[in-house]
């Protein structure tokens, strides 16, 4: 999948690649524009964290003249009114205008780098406002953002993460030229193909929007990055004794250790049908009762004159 990921021209795209202290996804976030600018696309870099020279080390050969790096690294809060780029202008407009002054046949892709420089200076409900209109306008093709989730609450992280297409999760792997990639990704038909690590087992989950269906493949996949930014993946193989093309045998059985059985044998629910309720009056016995036969008793009453006839039913209030 992440594969995919960095080879798509698909538009309307943003990509999220969240990270931790215990795993920089800058290089990733690097790869991606890489990859970008070998599809003779224009990319827009707006760089809070590090400076132009660090962000342009390892990309090389003639459509590096391509990448357009707005500085907001020396003096990003534009005190000194050095930057070409502040905090302050993550806008709509700022960001079209920004893009806009490129020509190239090509829609660009804008990386920012990170979300979480302008997350600390404006409210998530801006910026998530923001990279969905841009998203949406059709200005850019993709928005890659590098997210450190660690710096965030959990409920900003998953407002951005949610109005993200494809969501990129990097953690440490078992050696240290490697790392583990956890994908989630929103198709346009509103299907989410997620991975989700425990441990050593990575379980790809597909939801439905309309009925909530789980399938579960056990898959890990693990990435190392070349100096030329290619990307280099593989996928470990299932854990022993885990076939997941049959995930209902992995359910437990709640009845299995109980001392008294729950379950009936055929004989037993033929049984149970043919038993008749002692409340439960057949045809036959409701034809009797409603109906008398000959030689059985009456009942005659002739009222007298004197009687306070009532025309109302006593026991209209019962249910008989």
């Amino acid at each position: 999948m992440l594969t995919d990921l960095l080879q798509s021209a698909d538009g309307g795209v943003f990509l999220i690649i969240q990270d931790s202290a215990s795993c920089c996804g800058r290089d990733l976030l690097k790869s991606f524009i890489s990859y970008a600018l070998h599809r003779d696309e224009a990319v827009h870099v707006l760089g809070f964290e590090v400076s132009e020279e660090e962000m342009r080390d390892g990309l090389k050969g003639s459509q590096i003249q391509r990448l357009r790096f707005h500085n907001a690294h020396t003096d990003p809060l534009g005190w000194n009114d050095e930057n070409t780029f502040t905090v302050q202008q993550f806008s709509l407009e700022a960001l079209t205008h920004l893009v806009e002054q490129t020509s190239h046949p090509k829609p660009a892709a804008l990386v920012i780098d990170s979300l979480s420089w302008i997350l600390r200076h404006h409210s998530p409900s801006v910026v998530c406002r923001t990279l969905d209109q841009l998203r949406k306008g059709g200005t850019v093709r993709a928005v890659i953002g590098l997210l450190h989730a660690d710096m965030h609450q959990r409920g900003t992280v998953g407002s951005v993460c949610h109005l993200a297409t494809s969501v990129v999760t990097v953690a440490p792997g078992m050696k240290g030229d490697e790392a583990v990639a956890k994908m989630t990704k929103r198709s346009k038909s509103g299907k989410v193909v997620q991975d989700v690590s425990s441990d050593s087992l990575c379980i790809i989950l597909f939801f439905c929007a309309v009925k909530k269906v789980y399938f579960l493949y056990p898959q890990e996949e693990i990435f190392s990055i070349r100096d030329d930014l290619t990307v280099m993946t593989q996928s470990r193989p299932s854990p022993p004794g885990l076939r997941p093309t049959e995930p209902a045998e992995q359910e437990m059985d709640p009845t299995a250790k109980l001392t008294f059985n729950l379950r009936l044998s055929d004989a037993e629910r033929e049984a149970k049908e043919k038993l008749s309720l002692p409340f439960v009056f057949s045809k036959e016995k409701k034809t009797a009762l409603l109906h008398s036969v000959p030689g059985s008793g009456k009942i005659l009453y002739e009222p007298d004159a004197n009687d306070d006839f009532d025309d109302e039913d006593p026991d209209d209030d019962l249910d008989v």
